[in-house]
């Protein structure tokens, strides 16, 4: 399953009592439709809370308005308050994440660092002349 919204809050890392580490963080869709006869634009937003357990670093780069895109697979848990009454949820798995940009008026994400970002300017200058559009 693949979702696309904001982050509607800076992401946070937990940590099981066996150690492994989790980020969290909770996306909001939005989706607009028109009702049959009528010209007025309904807007609905769905807010789904999302786990991510492969790379606890990213959760640096999941702020608040940020674009992503995320796949993975939805899972309910299920408990009893103590109150006694039941309580249900779903959380999305995240297996994949997609980083589209911030909404803050042009604060771009910052380049992960790495072999790919060594090339130099005048190197990927040249390339972008070359290209046939």
């Amino acid at each position: 399953m693949e979702i696309i919204g904001r982050i509607t809050a800076d992401a946070t890392v937990s940590e099981t009592k066996a150690g492994k580490k989790v980020v969290n963080f909770s996306i909001a869709i939005n989706d607009t439709y028109k009702t049959k006869g009528n010209d007025e634009v309904q807007k609905i937003v769905t807010y789904v809370n999302c786990s991510y357990w492969i790379n606890p670093g990213v959760a640096a780069y999941l702020t608040k308005g940020t674009l992503v895109e995320c796949s993975g697979r939805v899972g309910a848990n299920a408990w009893t308050n103590k109150e006694g009454e039941v309580k249900a949820s779903l959380t999305f798995h995240v297996n994949s994440i997609k980083l589209h940009g911030r909404s803050t008026g042009g604060n771009a994400i910052p380049a992960p660092v790495g072999p790919m970002n060594t090339a130099p300017a005048a190197a990927l200058s040249a390339v972008a002349d070359d290209l046939p559009f």
